[in-house]
């Protein structure tokens, strides 16, 4: 910013602009607060580790994921409950054991969204 410009200078250097009248502010759209949410999701370093580790094992996990991360299982547990939440991953059980799975058609409208930014 330059010594004559204000912070509140607008693009065509008024005060107020009306270049374009038609932005005004709108509602959030669903997308938007869908973005907000799953990047919230991925707003730790454990919570993308967990995410990388069940990409990477191509197929879902069965057991624990605490044997996967470097981090307790009450805390894998808290993790995989945010990721769950904004249904970037499947859990369920088979008997004795959870089974847990990247939902893959998430993950794509995730892509999807922040392309669109």
């Amino acid at each position: 910013m330059t010594a004559t410009e204000s912070p509140m200078t607008s693009c065509c250097g008024q005060t107020r602009c009306d270049c374009n009248p038609s932005t005004a502010p709108t509602p959030l759209a669903v997308d938007d607060r869908d973005l907000a949410a799953l990047c919230k999701a991925l707003a730790h370093p454990a919570r993308i580790a967990i995410l990388r580790r069940l990409l990477a094992a191509d197929t879902c996990v069965f057991g624990t994921l605490a044997d996967l991360v470097p981090l307790a299982p009450s805390t894998v547990a808290q993790h995989l409950a945010q990721l769950r939440a904004a249904g970037l991953v499947r859990q369920w059980d088979d008997g004795a054991h959870s089974c847990y799975c990247v939902e893959t058609e998430r993950l794509s409208a995730l892509r999807s969204m922040i392309e669109k930014l």
